[in-house]
């Protein structure tokens, strides 16, 4: 049988793996601002959405031992297709029942059910195609797709939350589509994509000889990653470092986009969802992508321990921005360009962290050290996001702000903490010498 190439399949796999976090997390909070729910509400439930994501390190051993990587991410791609449509369908229902308290508090609790489960599906997605990638690739083809497969993922996010939703806000404007039929479109053009994704990956990827269940006796060592982790030295500092790092970002991200588009009366800045999609998911992501980027190469020339001070100034003084605007309301080029500036900083901090989280994942069991540090990341994302909505309320945009500034000051008393850990000594004498 001929060889099928990387090529084929490649791109699509990490636009798939893509969409849904960005459209779970991100255009989910966009949606119910858009339909009216108030941002206590929003960011509260919302923010359980992260849930999956934490406890997905639990049932990556299941995904090992039942079936194979390919057939887990193909049922991930199919689900997400059935309940995008389903979420279409709750809108229509929502359309019916606009002015009954009661037809929104069902179709919040329709469309929550259906964007959980689909955060359930998107994690089992991300873990079937990261396992799929290394088992369909030769090692040197891996080495030579992991920048494209990173690539096609942000574009993915670019597209789900700068275009699409640009065009979203377009048909609403135009009225091709009113409010909330626009968001119809967008979930039922959604669900056909990833229904499109299924049945292409059906017939194009191939089928490796390695893609077989493990035998679960191999996941009795799962036990055991758990417990070298949790009794490593220094885990106290490590545990610290990783929830708290980035405690100001966590209070910004949800309502960071509400304060974009909530209307001007309530204190927020009034942009419309095409130029949201513009400013915030476009040239936002963009510029994530671009600190990413300059990040990776400026830790990987001066190491960890050089780095870690300038990006965490760069993680935290942008967050002032917010109050100028919030206070000023300037105009649009202003906004566009503080908000790049602002992900940029968050690009390059973001990489500390994820150089940060690789270091520490050391050992035998060096897979599952990380999957649990990233699951314990995504939970220092989600407590302070679903108490962020009653603090914005309670105080206002303006004085919101300020307080999420002061409060983000803890990560100068976070990374000192780092300096404390010796396997990070260790790895920066590996890879960049001495220490000076």
């Amino acid at each position: 049988m001929k060889k099928i190439s990387p090529w084929a399949f490649i791109p699509t796999l990490y636009l798939a793996e893509g969409f849904p976090y960005i459209i779970i997390n991100v255009v989910s909070v966009l949606l119910y601002a858009d339909l009216g729910f108030k941002n206590d509400t929003i960011v509260f439930w919302t923010g359980w959405l992260y849930l999956p994501w934490i406890l997905k390190m639990f049932w990556s051993p299941l995904v090992d031992a039942r079936s194979t990587k390919r057939r887990w991410l193909l049922a991930a791609q199919s689900v997400l297709g059935i309940l995008f449509l389903a979420i279409a369908a709750a809108i229509i229902f929502q359309s019916f029942l606009a002015q009954q308290a009661a037809g929104n508090q069902t179709f919040l609790t329709l469309s929550l059910f259906g964007f959980l489960f689909g955060a359930f599906a998107s994690a089992t997605l991300d873990i079937a195609t990261d396992g799929y990638y290394l088992l369909a690739l030769t090692p040197e083809e891996q080495s030579s797709f992991v920048g494209i497969r990173t690539i096609f993922y942000r574009l993915a996010m670019i597209l789900g939350s700068g275009i699409l939703i640009s065009a979203v806000g377009s048909l609403a404007q135009h009225n091709l589509f009113p409010k909330p039929y626009n968001w119809v479109v967008f979930f039922s053009m959604l669900g056909l994509l990833f229904i499109g994704f299924a049945i292409f990956h059906f017939h194009i990827l191939p089928r490796p000889v390695e893609d077989k269940p493990s035998p679960l006796a191999q996941h009795t060592a799962w036990e055991e990653a758990f417990k070298t982790y949790f009794t490593q030295k220094n885990i106290l500092y490590i545990l610290l470092f990783i929830l708290l790092y980035r405690f100001g970002e966590a209070l910004l991200e949800k309502i960071v986009p509400l304060f974009l588009v909530k209307p001007i009366t309530d204190g927020a800045l009034g942009l419309s969802m095409t130029t949201y999609g513009f400013i915030k998911g476009t040239l936002g992501l963009g510029a994530i992508i671009a600190g990413n980027l300059a990040g990776g190469w400026l830790l990987g020339k001066f190491g960890f321990k050089k780095c870690i001070w300038p990006f965490a100034l760069a993680l935290v003084l942008p967050n002032f921005f917010y109050v100028y605007l919030a206070t000023v309301k300037p105009g649009l080029y202003t906004i566009a360009t503080l908000i790049t500036l602002e992900n940029f900083g968050y690009g390059l901090a973001m990489m500390a962290l994820t150089v940060f989280i690789m270091y520490v994942s050391q050992g035998q069991y060096k897979t599952s050290h990380y999957a649990i540090s990233t699951g314990i990341m995504a939970l220092g994302m989600m407590v302070p996001s679903m108490l962020s909505g009653k603090m914005q309320v309670a105080l206002g945009y303006t004085t919101f702000f300020w307080v999420t500034c002061i409060i983000s000051l803890i990560t100068f008393l976070i990374v000192p903490l780092a300096f404390k850990i010796e396997v990070l000594d260790e790895t920066e004498r590996k890879f960049h010498g001495p220490k000076d």
